[in-house]
This record gives structure tokens, C-alpha cells and sequence, in this order.
């Protein structure tokens, strides 16, 4: 099976290729251009270097959301023009998700953040357990579902659980000072190449969410925000 993973939805625009459980290509990019001008040239340029077949691919990968609105929609149509193209399905993979699958085997909670503006943060708080079969593989646990809380309240809940948690993603930086400040636990910030959204880990999810039959067709993909646009909330604040 093969998947072309696309992520759009923070500072990153990333594109990758997986053929069952090998890496093909992966093209990641965060530097001062919007991901208009970078997803699809990305994409091509990725295409071009491994002679890639798109009749070949079997499915979509794609960050479902949330994050940028901007990104998020430039992702979403980016995907639903290549499944409606090919006649392929999207996967949709809920971001937080894909941000903590970076983090893959690890004994330690895992704690995405991304920055959601107005001291406010998306996270979720994962873990990874091993299959009982010899030579099992991990599945990455939901313990917390993605949502858009105060940063206060998600450090509240990582002292609540008492375990060493790694935390990763663009909201990292933005709230370090008070994440050394207010944690409890024993924790640590992700590396450098594990820190923010890459297609790869979306894309081994998306092998999981195909085995458990979750595609849906290109055209009903929608974006999920979890919150409203900005225009919006200042319409109703008024």
C-alpha cells in the first residue's frame, strides 16, 4: 500500500511518501513562505525525485485539524484536488495525533502544544502501548482528546497524572517560561526533529486507520477547527 501524507496545519509544511512500512520521501519546510507557495511545488519536486506513479498511491493522508485556519484549508484542498483527481480516499488524521506519533515508543506521556493564540493552546495527552504478540508494535493511546484549552489547564493536567511527560510543538517555545515555571513532574522538551509536524508520522497512522477501514471520500472531507475563525470571534464578542 502506498500513501501520500501532506501537513499543513502549523508552521511546517511537510509532504511524504510511504510504501507499506518504508519511508520513500519526505520533504519538510518552515522558513518565512506561506504554505500556498510551498505545498504543491513540494509535492512535485518530491514526486519528481522518487519517479513517483500517482496512479500507484492508494490513499490521502492529511491533518484533519486543528491549527491554522489558513493552513488547514490550503491542506484540505490541496488533498481533496488529489483524491477527487486520482478516485482515491483521504485520511484524515486529527493533528495533536499525528504531532505526538513523532515521539513513537516512548514509556513517557506525550504532550503536543500548538500555539492557538490568546494564551490558549491545542493539546491532547497521548501515550504508547505495546501489542502483547511477540515483536509487537506500539499503538498510540488516546488519554486526553484534542481540544483548545488555557495553557494553565493543560499543565494542570499533566501535574494531575504524576508521570514524565515530553512535551512537543510550535506552542513549546511560546510558553516555555511558564511550562519550566508551573510544572510539577519531570518533563523535557522534544528535539529538533521530533518537535513539530511531520507527514511521515501521519502517514503511519493513516496505515492503521486504513487496516480499521476510517477513509472517507475526497469530496466530504471538512476541516476540523475546534474553534471558530478569529473574524467570527471578534463578530460575537461585538
Amino acid at each position: 500500500m502506498k500513501i501520500i501524507a501532506i501537513d499543513s496545519s502549523g508552521l511546517v509544511a511537510s509532504v511524504a511518501v510511504i510504501e507499506d512500512d518504508i519511508l520513500i520521501g519526505e520533504y519538510n519546510v518552515q522558513y518565512k513562505k506561506t504554505h500556498s507557495q510551498t505545498l504543491l511545488p513540494m509535492l512535485d519536486e518530491l514526486k519528481k525525485m522518487i519517479e513517483l506513479d500517482l496512479s500507484t498511491v492508494d490513499a490521502i493522508a492529511l491533518s484533519k485539524g486543528p491549527g491554522s485556519f489558513t493552513g488547514l484549508r490550503i491542506g484540505s484542498a490541496t488533498a481533496k484536488g488529489l483524491g477527487l483527481a486520482l478516485k482515491i480516499p483521504l485520511i484524515e488524521i486529527p493533528t495533536l495525533d499525528g504531532l505526538a506519533c513523532n515521539l513513537y515508543g516512548t514509556d513517557k506521556l506525550v504532550c503536543p502544544l500548538m500555539d492557538a493564540r490568546r494564551n490558549q493552546v491545542y493539546t491532547g495527552l497521548y501515550e504508547f502501548t505495546k501489542g502483547r504478540e511477540e515483536g509487537g508494535t506500539y499503538r498510540l493511546a488516546v488519554l486526553l482528546s484534542q481540544r483548545a484549552v488555557p495553557v494553565d489547564e493543560i499543565i494542570q493536567k499533566c501535574n494531575g497524572t504524576g508521570r514524565e511527560t515530553i512535551l512537543l510543538g510550535d506552542g513549546v517555545p511560546v510558553f516555555a517560561e511558564r511550562l519550566k515555571e508551573e510544572l510539577k513532574v519531570p518533563y523535557s522538551f522534544a528535539p529538533a526533529h521530533m518537535n513539530r509536524q511531520r507527514a511521515a508520522a501521519f502517514a503511519v497512522l493513516a496505515f492503521q486507520y486504513m487496516k480499521e477501514r476510517r477513509a472517507v471520500p475526497a469530496a466530504d472531507h471538512v476541516p476540523e477547527y475546534l474553534r471558530l475563525p478569529q473574524a467570527e470571534r471578534e463578530k460575537i464578542e461585538n
